[in-house]
């Protein structure tokens, strides 16, 4: 499976370990940036184009980071196809819901409130689990409208 990566600043440094666990762990791993620690830059020009990448590849999962993870989702979630989670902490029942039941295609991680080991551990678990299917595709084919 190919998981798609993308940061701005904020998530740069987490998002460099998340790539190389995932890459010595066996995944294929896009990276969409940002490649170098730049302080002025800006999550939508590296979350866009990893959401628009990931809608039109329905075999990748996509993982982005920022300081909270809110703003990386909301700009994924601007795309038709996208479904991003938001998680920065809290009960790992958030992250296997919001496979089971709303089969996210983005996790959007809080890189300010999460360490690597930990990181690693939601990662794994949130592409482990898979999606219910039945009544809850039902809503989310009414999402993309």
């Amino acid at each position: 499976m190919k998981i798609i990566l993308a940061t701005d600043h904020a998530g740069f440094e987490l998002k460099e370990k998340v790539k190389h666990n995932l890459i010595n762990k066996g995944f294929s791993v896009k990276d969409f940036g940002a490649k170098t620690y730049n302080s002025s830059d800006d999550y939508p020009d590296f979350i866009i184009p990893a959401a628009k990448f990931l809608a039109k590849n329905n075999n990748c999962l996509g993982i982005i980071l920022g300081g909270s993870g809110q703003g990386e989702a909301i700009a994924a979630n601007r795309i038709n196809g996208i479904r991003a989670a938001v998680y920065y902490g809290g009960p790992l029942d958030i992250i296997k819901l919001s496979r089971m039941h709303n089969n996210a295609n983005i996790l959007s991680l809080g890189a300010r409130f999460l360490d690597e080991e930990y990181t690693m551990e939601v990662i794994e678990l949130w592409i482990k689990t898979d999606f219910e299917g039945e009544r809850h595709l039902r809503r989310i084919k009414k999402l993309d409208i």
